[in-house]
């Protein structure tokens, strides 16, 4: 019986255009109009001007925990800017950027923080899903969606989106299997950002990189610079081309940083340094990107100075819309807990809720 190489390992190729000071490379530079040039920024800063005030609302403990994405725009705007609307976008709890790029508003993000699900609704004609927490729980729900697609017939891709600790988990190896096995149109978009919760990279995996797992499942995987906001379109983009035309799915890593907090809960002092964190600064995709689009006279100082006093605008407007949403909801019947759970209520919740509310009218409201 023979001892032989049946297969030779199958190289990871990694793509960086844009370096941390601003220089591209001419020969990768992607052919990107103006337009969405401004587009990818403006989505950028705004979300990087939001999680700035969704930190400050959650410290005077106006909202509750969130997770923040400071660091990580470009692996999310940049990723979802080339979907269409019919396609389906599957965040898991990191996302917020590439949330609001597709329609969620401020107000439904502060919402749901408050406590309020209405902030997570996703309208009937989106074909986007809401927030998803369990840790790579939605990779199963892509893949789900992407096999119906291929079913029916029709050309929609699914982008579905998770960190590198969810690598670790089944739910994102069944996906991937099946993703391979049926050929169908998903891209798997990890954010890399080097830490799950207080566990480094290093320790989550023994692989050299995570976009090489994609190889065990029988499809292709790309490892960029995800704080080069070119670097994620152009993946993106042969990424979205091959799941639309030849129905076959990728695993894009782009290898990214939270320079912030992993949700408001945690203190990362703990657990890195600060040296680290100040290292990564220096790679920030906003100041980044601004220095290429200044460099390409695509945008002025002016324009971007300008640009974040029209957001802050738009996020004060925002956030005195929200708060006269939460007076309206806190207006209402508290027992509305009970509402939305079951199609007709079963006997025991009936009795919950009259229990409820006597006590309610008895004790008075917690708020009151």
């Amino acid at each position: 019986m023979p001892r032989k190489i049946v297969e030779r390992p199958q190289p990871i190729e990694y793509l960086s255009i844009l370096d941390w000071t601003g220089k591209v490379d001419r020969k990768l530079e992607p052919d990107i109009p103006e337009e969405t040039l401004k587009t990818i920024y403006r989505a950028m800063l705004f979300c990087r001007l939001f999680d700035e005030r969704t930190l400050q609302l959650q410290r005077q403990g106006r909202i509750g925990t969130f997770a923040p994405i400071k660091g990580q725009e470009a692996a999310q705007v940049a990723a979802v800017v080339q979907l269409k609307p019919t396609d389906w976008f599957i965040p898991s709890f990191r996302e917020t950027a590439a949330q609001i790029y597709r329609g969620l508003t401020p107000q439904d993000v502060w919402l749901f923080y408050a406590g309020y699900n209405e902030g997570v609704r996703v309208p009937d004609d989106k074909h986007d899903l809401p927030l998803c927490v369990p840790v790579a729980s939605q990779c199963q729900h892509a893949v789900g969606i992407a096999y119906a697609s291929k079913y029916k017939g029709t050309d929609e891709v699914t982008m579905v989106f998770h960190g590198d600790g969810a690598t670790s988990e089944g739910d994102f190896h069944e996906a991937m299997n099946f993703a391979g096995v049926y050929q169908l149109p998903v891209i798997f978009v990890c954010q890399n950002n080097q830490w799950a919760i207080s566990i480094p990279r290093e320790r989550q995996t023994r692989s050299k990189t995570i976009a090489q797992k994609a190889i065990a499942y029988g499809f292709g995987g790309i490892q960029v610079d995800g704080n080069d906001p070119l670097a994620v379109y152009v993946a993106a983009r042969e990424a979205i081309e091959r799941a639309r035309s030849e129905s076959m799915p990728t695993l894009i890593e782009c290898v990214t940083y939270r320079l912030g907090v992993h949700t408001t809960a945690d203190d990362p002092k703990r657990y890195r340094r600060d040296e680290e964190v100040k290292e990564w600064e220096k790679k920030d995709p906003i100041p980044r990107f601004e220095k290429y689009l200044k460099a390409k006279g695509v945008m002025t100082d002016e324009d971007f100075a300008g640009l974040r006093e029209e957001i802050r605008d738009e996020l004060k407007r925002a956030w005195k819309e929200t708060e006269a949403k939460i007076r309206e909801f806190e207006a209402g019947s508290p027992d509305v807990i009970f509402d939305h759970i079951y199609a007709v209520e079963p006997p025991e919740l009936a009795e919950q809720r009259a229990y409820f509310l006597e006590r309610i009218k008895r004790e008075g409201r917690p708020d009151a």
